[in-house]
């Protein structure tokens, strides 16, 4: 089931509810604010993603109401209607407050849009303690498809077409999509979907291999309910968690299945902006030649793992052994029998551990941080339980993903990881035992929030856990280190620990270290931070505007691709 808990209270008439508060809505919008505000809890939030403000945006409290009164009017919309087919207007539980969800439409001049309210009872009346608003299409974008059936058998047929669209032979695309995984196709393929000319430009021989080429045991960490992408939803025979290969495979069907223009074995070697004329001159090598093309959009898709981040560490130097970040390692057969270190307690590290420990190395994982750990039966899925078991289509249960504003997030993840400690309270004693160092995340809200943060910071066990509560994978702190020697480390004891390879799991830095690197500071300055959370709650410049004309940014996991994707086409189209 959708994850729509019934409250102990009597019985309600939700739909009735939230038909009577949208008809007051409607009719407050001719008002004045003040009366609007009438209709909202003083802790209340809005959220819109395109719609009324063109950008992602958060508001809360007074402020909130006044903005969106304000951008209601100015936008025209109109139509506004209770949709009780995709979900009907329910009570349930959100962040700890009983509430009735409704999911409404409406229309502005730039098309049909949606948005789900929450009502909450306050001082005897129901008021909307969260609103989201979405745009759901743009009028005017929809591609046609091309008509190649002719009467002369002699006229290109669709390969030909295709093969053309793909040479861009006599023509520069509207969009450059730097980086060709998940993040790169999604927004490609939205792109491709509203008819707007897309190129997507990748290093790698081979559609996928930024996720083939990674270390044999990978594999998604969550179901495969979370994980379909636009357009096309993973076959139903796929595992729950997908393994590396298979996710590749389908990266390359999903290209040629949605018609994404896309080169391989192509660099971007860095863009200009040039003000006059709001385009950008834009470097790419392919074949050993060196392109200059002219798109008005460039959008980094280089995931939030575009450069591997490598510690400062002065005696490393002295090691004289193997040193890799996780990025390099593939496979762990070679050290059999031999002593191994990797510094990092994340995901990849434990799993690096763990495959290594598989093959007979002795291995020492070194931490230098609490990290958050969380098994990923069942306790890491309850994260996700809006996708999980059988209820509404994915695009409806996106709809109500989206419309939690931040404040809702932190407090439902919060309620979520005291659930998972208490479940797990044996499992995180025994780990502890080992002088395995946890963190519940910032303030206490989970995994998911140190991803949308740190990038990182956590592991989803599947196994190395135990391995280092069994005491088959070593464990040492990384203050304990005195110094990196020829053969491996002298600890602050006196002891030595031998190692023949180091494996630094240590994370990569975001997106803005890649910017700076290709554009220049000028350009990275003006784009601002990227990832993190920005003054307006939402994810700072990503899946939307930056201080950068045409500069875009994509990137995390397969959900946030596959629902943000849409949105920053939408306001790709509206800047062409």
């Amino acid at each position: 089931m959708l994850e729509r808990t019934t409250p102990n209270t009597a019985d309600i008439d939700a739909v009735a509810i939230a038909r009577d508060w949208l008809a007051e809505f409607v009719e407050a919008m001719t008002g004045p604010a003040e009366a609007m505000a009438a209709l909202f809890t003083a802790d209340c939030h809005w959220r819109d993603l395109v719609a009324l403000t063109g950008a992602l945006r958060t508001t809360s409290g007074t402020d909130g109401v006044t903005a969106l009164h304000t951008a209601l009017a100015e936008r025209g919309a109109t139509g506004f209607a209770i949709d009780t087919l995709r979900l009907p207007p329910a009570e349930t539980e959100r962040a700890g407050h009983d509430v009735i969800e409704a999911l409404y439409t409406f229309r502005t001049p730039l098309g049909p849009c949606e948005g789900l309210i929450r009502l909450r009872l306050d001082g005897g009346d129901y008021k909307a303690w969260t609103l989201n608003t979405a745009q759901a299409s743009l009028d005017g974008f929809e591609k046609k498809p091309a008509q190649v059936y002719a009467k002369d058998v002699r006229a290109p047929n669709w390969l030909d077409h295709r093969m053309a669209a793909r040479a861009y032979a006599d023509r520069d695309p509207a969009v450059l999509v730097v980086g060709g995984g998940h993040a790169g196709l999604s927004i490609a393929a939205y792109l491709g979907s509203m008819g707007i000319d897309t190129l997507v430009v990748d290093r790698e021989k081979r559609i996928g291999d930024n996720w083939r080429l990674r270390y044999h045991n990978l594999a998604l960490h969550n179901q495969i309910g979370v994980n379909h992408m636009p357009f096309m939803p993973f076959p139903p025979t796929y595992p729950r968690y997908i393994p590396k290969d298979q996710v590749a495979n389908w990266l390359e069907i999903y290209a040629e299945a949605m018609e994404i223009n896309f080169w391989l074995e192509t660099s971007f070697d860095g863009a200009e902006w040039d003000e006059e004329s709001q385009v950008w001159s834009a470097r790419v090598t392919r074949n050993g030649e060196t392109r200059t093309m002219r798109p008005r959009h460039i959008v980094m898709a280089c995931s939030t793992s575009a450069v591997p981040k490598r510690p400062d560490i002065e005696s490393l130097s002295a090691f004289d052994g193997v040193k890799q970040h996780s990025e390099e390692f593939e496979i762990g057969s070679e050290w059999a029998g031999r002593p191994v270190m990797v510094l990092g307690t994340g995901t990849s590290s434990h799993d690096i551990c763990q495959h290594l420990h598989a093959h007979g190395a002795h291995v020492t994982m070194v931490q230098r941080s609490p990290t958050m750990v969380v098994n990923v039966e069942p306790t890491a899925q309850r994260y996700d339980g809006l996708y999980l078991g059988d209820g509404p289509p994915v695009a409806v249960r996106d709809l109500v993903n989206i419309s939690f504003p931040l404040d809702l997030i932190k407090r439902s993840h919060q309620i979520l990881t005291r659930q998972v400690r208490d479940d797990e309270a044996e499992f995180y004693g025994k780990l502890s035992d080992t002088g395995f160092r946890l963190s519940w995340g910032e303030d206490d809200m989970g995994w998911p929030m140190l991803y949308r943060t740190r990038g990182g910071g956590y592991y989803f066990n599947i196994g190395a856990s135990e391995l280092i509560i069994e005491r088959e994978i070593d464990l040492i702190q990384y203050h304990d280190i005195d110094r990196f020697v020829a053969d491996g480390v002298q600890m602050s004891d006196g002891t030595h620990r031998p190692a023949d390879l180091v494996v630094m799991s240590t994370g990569y830095e975001n997106q803005g270290a890649l910017v700076r690197k290709l554009f220049g500071d000028a350009v990275a300055d003006r784009a601002g931070q990227v990832w993190g959370f920005n003054d307006a709650q939402e994810m700072a410049n990503m899946w939307t505007r930056t201080g950068q004309p045409g500069l875009w940014f994509t990137a995390g996991a397969f959900s946030q691709c596959r629902i943000y994707s849409k949105f920053l086409a939408q306001q790709i189209a509206l800047d062409l």
